[in-house]
């Protein structure tokens, strides 16, 4: 008797973990894309710098006791220094030629289908040793 009580409790237990699975399956679905989500945060900081800068908000750094202002992003100058540096900037971070070719390796072998088949062969392997 206890046993068909367990095993409804688990059946009961498993549909609320697929539900609650399938909500977020549904939620990360809806988000756009990564470098979409970053563009929107650079857009949301620049203008918040551009709005912020005009008020003349700041705030006191605790180790110095001075005011630091918001710098506006926007402007001629900040524009003008960012995109003169940018080369430096991007060469002078170590992680990212890293990270580049990775991302370019993953990316040839999941458009060439080496990934999908790498998988599937391996999910291959594992049901025959069970």
């Amino acid at each position: 008797m206890s046993t068909s009580t367990t095993k409804g409790n688990e059946a009961k237990d498993n549909r609320l973990l697929n539900g609650f699975l399938n909500a977020i399956e549904k939620a990360g679905n809806r988000l756009p894309e990564p470098a979409l989500i970053f563009f929107y945060f650079l857009l949301v900081v620049m203008g918040l710098s551009a709005v912020l800068s005009q008020l003349e908000f700041d705030i006191v750094n605790p180790v110095t006791q001075q005011a630091v202002q918001v710098n506006n992003l926007l402007s001629a100058e900040a524009l003008t220094l960012t995109l003169s540096t940018m080369v430096t900037t991007f060469t002078s971070f170590a992680p990212l030629g890293i990270v580049l070719v990775a991302m370019l390796g993953v990316g040839v072998a999941e458009s060439s289908g080496f990934i999908n088949v790498a998988l599937k062969k391996c999910c291959a392997l594992r049901q025959k040793n069970c």
